[in-house]
């Protein structure tokens, strides 16, 4: 990571563990695999030590990383986690985007008629 712009509507610390959380469902960051330390990520994201630990207890508290004293901060060694965790982020995203829709007059079938166009003219890949 470099330094990060952040969005004012959002706590920083969980801007930071969205981002945690979709490079691990991406393959980007593996399962066990060690976080760079406090400091270390601190320094990466341009914010205080304090929002990155602040970042990493939300994310241990969700059962996404373990703390292991004098060793560092790890992704979990659960491999289901990632399902879990993507699983979760689908449906936050597709509950979002079904609101939007229905803010602007969408109904159901006319948005599964749009999503499906979109998809089908290769909007996906854009």
């Amino acid at each position: 990571m470099m330094t990060e712009e952040f969005k004012a509507s959002k706590p920083i610390y969980i801007q930071i563990a969205d981002r945690i959380m979709y490079q691990f469902v991406r393959g980007e960051l593996s399962v066990g695999e060690k976080l760079p330390s406090v400091r270390e990520m601190a320094i990466q994201s341009g914010v205080n030590p304090n929002t990155i630990q602040r970042t990493y207890r939300e994310l241990e508290q969700m059962g996404i990383v373990e703390s292991r004293r004098g060793q560092g901060t790890f992704l979990t060694e659960d491999s289901e986690m990632k399902l879990i965790i993507r699983k979760q982020l689908q449906k936050e995203m597709i509950e979002s985007f079904v609101r939007n829709m229905r803010e602007v007059g969408v109904n159901s079938d006319e948005m599964i008629e749009e999503l499906t166009v979109f998809l089908q003219e290769g909007g996906d890949r854009k």
